[in-house]
């Protein structure tokens, strides 16, 4: 007869204390110390993989760390007083890092964004306290991201004790991340290739900079979004959220980059969807974009070069989009399987890229003599 073998208990209580998550006095504490992931076979070419960082597993994502940090500062520098609003323009994930800090400190928060906003996230800020502003059209230049800015200025004039974030220019942002960096370090000890998005330039920037300093020979990949301006584009219309813009943020460090790629909206959606598949480990827009670079330097990069990709979020907001096959099929996105290595362009500006682009000159656009005036609409 067999009987079922229990699991053995450790030797003394203290361990089972030493071992056993401590209680929680605010949900601040949920924050951080987010798992790692080895995504191998079958999304990678079999003997070849990368370290995920899941930063899904924070509440809200991985702005969950800038929000509380930039908040936590704001307070100490008396730029934000007691009780007083917050107010800040996003496309979703850093709003609810701006609710989980008005809870923890006890602030008022309206985001403001636009109709490209799902509607379960806008459910879920409103769920969470936080007050929910829509921009009805999008700017003549700027688009979207620019119409929601002008906004978030028309509510600071209404309340004058307000607190803008400022996330795209806010260097707390990239102060933020460096916990994470040092997560990383405690997790893998060594890490050659660091992938990551690039949208306010926040965590590219933190992370980067963290690993650079104690790996000088870090190589950092940035993954940007056709259509986006950040690496020296021009600005089209964009699907994808979360990654990309139609502004220059001052936090991206261009001189940080080794090399950027740019993703298409269906070559995203196909990497989300086949992690969700085979790895159960997944998210959206960023994350697919993320991935697909990621898959590709483990192919091609020596089998001994650890590669760290970081995934800012899950795909819990992304059930009606990216994994949505009604909408995925109204707007072109299946079926298009990505090519084994993405085209390569010298400069970012020899031409407009609409599929999955690489190039390893990088620069500030806004140092480019040929730069004039504002960007075209865009998301």
């Amino acid at each position: 007869m067999n009987h079922p073998t229990g699991t053995a208990l450790p030797m003394s209580p203290a361990q089972l204390l030493s071992d056993a998550k401590h209680p929680l006095h605010t949900p601040a504490g949920l924050v951080g110390d987010t798992p790692v992931l080895w995504i191998g076979a079958p999304f990678t070419t079999a003997g070849r993989g990368f370290w995920a960082k899941l930063e899904g597993h924070n509440p809200g994502g991985i702005k969950d760390r800038t929000a509380l940090h930039m908040v936590r500062a704001a307070r100490e520098r008396d730029r934000l007083l007691p009780g007083a609003r917050i107010v800040e323009s996003t496309s979703g994930t850093l709003g609810l890092g701006l609710a989980l800090a008005g809870a923890t400190y006890g602030h008022p928060v309206t985001v403001v964004t636009d109709p490209g906003m799902e509607p379960l996230m806008t459910g879920l800020l409103s769920a969470y306290g936080a007050e929910v502003d829509l921009v009805a059209t999008p700017h003549p230049d700027g688009g979207w991201q620019e119409a929601r800015r002008r906004r978030v200025e028309e509510l600071l004039a209404v309340h004058p004790d307000a607190w803008c974030p400022d996330q795209y220019n806010n260097p707390d942002n990239v102060a933020a991340y460096a916990p994470l960096a040092h997560e990383l370090v405690g997790q893998l000890g060594r890490i050659d290739t660091l992938v990551v998005s690039v949208g306010t330039g926040g965590h590219s920037a933190g992370i980067g900079s963290v690993l650079r300093g104690c790996f000088p020979g870090l190589r950092v990949v940035g993954v940007d979004t056709t259509g986006s301006t950040i690496f020296g584009q021009p600005a089209a219309t964009r699907l994808m959220r979360g990654l990309g813009s139609s502004i220059y943020p001052r936090n991206v460090a261009y001189g940080l980059f080794d090399e950027v790629h740019w993703v298409a909206a269906p070559e995203a959606v196909w990497a989300a969807r086949h992690l969700a598949r085979h790895h159960y480990a997944t998210g959206g827009w960023s994350v697919g974009a993320v991935a697909l670079v990621a898959r590709w330097l483990a192919g091609t990069l020596p089998p001994e070069n650890r590669i760290v990709a970081v995934f800012p979020d899950g795909p819990q907001r992304y059930v009606g989009t990216v994994f949505d096959d009604a909408y995925c099929r109204a707007h072109g996105l299946l079926g298009h399987l990505p090519t084994v290595d993405p085209d390569e362009i010298a400069d970012s500006g020899e031409r407009t890229v609409t599929r999955w682009t690489r190039c390893t000159r990088v620069t500030d656009p806004l140092a480019r003599p040929e730069h004039h005036g504002p960007v075209g609409a865009a998301r």
